[in-house]
């Protein structure tokens, strides 16, 4: 017999956070539900409002930052698959590329689709997105600056690197097509490779 004392399972907090991770990836901070979410989790809504009493605010962030997390993985990954960062930077592309295809083009960046509908409205959401972007770029930073790029020049290359894919992604994610992806990657090699 389970009292009313006894603390939801372990696991619940994070099925709730990869559930709203999933839902907010695909349909936006604005289209994914509170009790959308809970079902996905299969949580109660009294275990979704223990875990994150801020409510959906406070779950979309929680959200960005395990977006944040899957991408710097994903990303570092990339970079450290070749010493030339030009060559990683096509690698990234093509991985992303990839991972979106896979998922019959709907996952895309779930850090930009859950920021994107907040812009202007929740700060802390606005926030957390700002925080993994800078994540990125120092992850892209350090790659350049390793490889004898400049510190200033390394430093506004990784922002046009993040903004490119970024952008890419997206345009790959409407048009169903990775070629967008594909030309990023080899373009940002080319500018890369001018820099060094």
């Amino acid at each position: 017999m389970k009292t009313t004392s006894e603390k939801p399972a372990p696991d619940t907090r994070e099925r709730i956070v990869r559930a709203a991770s999933r839902l907010m990836q695909r349909q936006g901070y604005d289209g994914t539900g509170i009790k959308q979410i809970s079902q996905e989790a299969e949580a109660t809504l009294g275990s979704l409002y223990h875990f994150f009493p801020g409510g959906k605010q406070e779950l979309a962030v929680a959200a960005i930052r395990r977006g944040d997390e899957e991408f710097a993985d994903m990303l570092r990954r990339a970079l450290d698959s070749d010493p030339d960062p030009a060559a990683a930077l096509v690698a990234c592309a093509r991985t992303l590329a990839e991972e979106l295809s896979a998922s019959d083009w709907t996952e895309g960046c779930p850090v930009t689709a859950t920021a994107l509908g907040t812009a202007g409205r929740a700060p802390d959401i606005q926030q957390a997105a700002a925080e993994a972007f800078a994540r990125w770029r120092e992850l892209v930073f350090a790659k350049l600056s390793g490889s004898g790029i400049g510190e200033d020049e390394a430093r506004a290359l990784a922002h046009t690197v993040i903004s490119t894919l970024e952008g890419a992604e997206l345009a790959a994610q409407v048009s169903r097509d990775a070629e967008p992806l594909r030309s990023a990657g080899e373009h940002l090699a080319r500018l890369v490779r001018s820099y060094r």
